[in-house]
């Protein structure tokens, strides 16, 4: 264990240890830090800790008499982003991507308020041991972002080594106002298609374009018609939503290169609605290519994929019921389906488990009320993803522990 580590396993507020956190972001699958530090706190509360499941992730149990068994999940992973929030321990990091890269690196989703929550939650519920009975399963797990992390610990033998568990719980820090809390029965979060697409042309002079196939205009092409597939080929009563997220091509402005390269994240509900927007994806792709005249077909690659989040709706009403006696009901919200994805349904589907997976708010409370009175909460409060992306530490912290525990202890005997 590293002095850094060792002088945050021995952090005595969980606002330290969140500030310490975001402070050092880590990519999917190199947790190794974060990892290091949660395997250190669940140690250090008595618990049986295994490390690097499914790469780095870590699984902490606390067996404790005869009663079911919960897992509270929490992901570790952040984003290839710039921080811009200004603050005093803003991330400073960077590192190379799977593609050669170099990124900055940021907590832009709030990973490091689901560990710290998750930490802060079991060192509680192992306090308090004497008030309830039954196996608690605390997961911190890797790759989220990438859709990979939770399929990584089932395939590395996660169940058997722990034992399934009875429900799957867990939560995520959003941009509505802190001290709030809500889940949505049924689909919850969107399903989750990433793909590359490279497109092929042939390189030459900026000065001489007629001498080439320009990949940069067929790409520009691609991306535009690409919009119509959400406008004009999905029902207005579905849902999905396509976004082109990166664009790649060149390396000078009077040269003109010879493939471009696309980043696309594709979110829907329902597999007819995902099925027809990737179909429509493969045509425009592979018509812009043609009409280009590129000099080979383009390449579709699928980097990731999540499916739906389905929260148990029995699950659900039962744990939302514990919120408002623990929070107040004007606490509790019902936030709708979210377009975001997440990949913790794959821990409930592989164990046969019910799942419920809640938001859990970040936003300052006052500057949210303004923007919402406003009519500018979408533009003013940043949202998952934003570089400007920054939960208020309180009451976010303390609200994001006292739902893990009683969420947990609602099913533990």
């Amino acid at each position: 264990m590293s002095s850094e580590q060792d002088a945050t396993a021995g952090a005595t507020t969980l606002e330290e240890l969140y500030r310490d956190l975001h402070a050092h972001p880590e990519l999917s699958f190199r947790e190794n830090r974060t990892a290091g530090i949660a395997a250190d706190r669940a140690e250090a509360a008595g618990f049986e800790v295994i490390r690097g499941v499914g790469r780095t992730g870590v699984v902490a149990v606390l067996r404790n008499g005869e009663g079911p068994t919960v897992l509270l999940r929490a992901d570790m992973d952040a984003l290839p982003v710039r921080e811009d929030t200004g603050l005093p321990y803003a991330s400073q990091v960077t590192d190379t991507d799977e593609d050669g890269h170099e990124v900055p690196v940021m907590h832009a989703c709030g990973h490091d308020v689901h560990v710290t929550c998750l930490v802060g939650a079991l060192e509680r519920l192992a306090a308090d041991r004497a008030e309830w009975s039954g196996t608690l399963i605390a997961l911190f797990q890797p790759a989220e972002e990438i859709g990979g992390g939770a399929r990584a610990m089932v395939d590395d033998g996660l169940f058997e080594r722990v034992g399934k568990p009875d429900v799957v719980l867990g939560q995520h820090v959003a941009p509505m106002p802190a001290g709030w809390v809500g889940a949505h029965p049924g689909p919850a979060f969107a399903a989750a298609d990433a793909l590359r697409v490279r497109l092929f042309g042939r390189g030459g002079h900026g000065s001489r374009p007629e001498t080439t196939i320009d990949p940069v205009v067929m790409a520009a092409a691609t991306v535009l018609r690409l919009q119509t597939v959400v406008a004009r080929e999905v029902a207005g009563a579905d849902t999905a939503v396509l976004t082109v997220g990166s664009l790649r091509a060149g390396t000078k402005e009077n040269v003109i290169p010879d493939d471009a390269e696309l980043g696309l994240s594709i979110r829907s509900y329902t597999e007819p609605v995902r099925e027809r927007v990737l179909e429509g994806v493969r045509r425009i792709v592979h018509a812009e290519a043609a009409a280009s005249g590129a000099v080979k077909d383009p390449e579709i690659t699928v980097v990731d994929s999540f499916p739906v989040l389905v929260n148990d709706p029995e699950t659900t009403d039962r744990t939302m019921n514990a919120f408002r006696t623990e929070f107040g009901d004007a606490q509790v919200v019902a936030p709708g389906p979210v377009s975001g994805s997440e990949d913790v349904g794959v821990l409930a589907t592989a164990a046969g488990a019910p799942l419920c997976y809640w938001l859990l708010g970040g936003a300052d409370p006052a500057a949210f009320a303004a923007a919402a009175n406003g009519g500018t909460a979408d533009s003013e409060v940043p949202s998952n993803h934003s570089p400007k992306f920054a939960p208020v530490i309180e009451p976010t912290l303390t609200t994001g522990v006292r739902a893990l525990v009683t969420a947990a202890r609602t099913w533990l005997a």
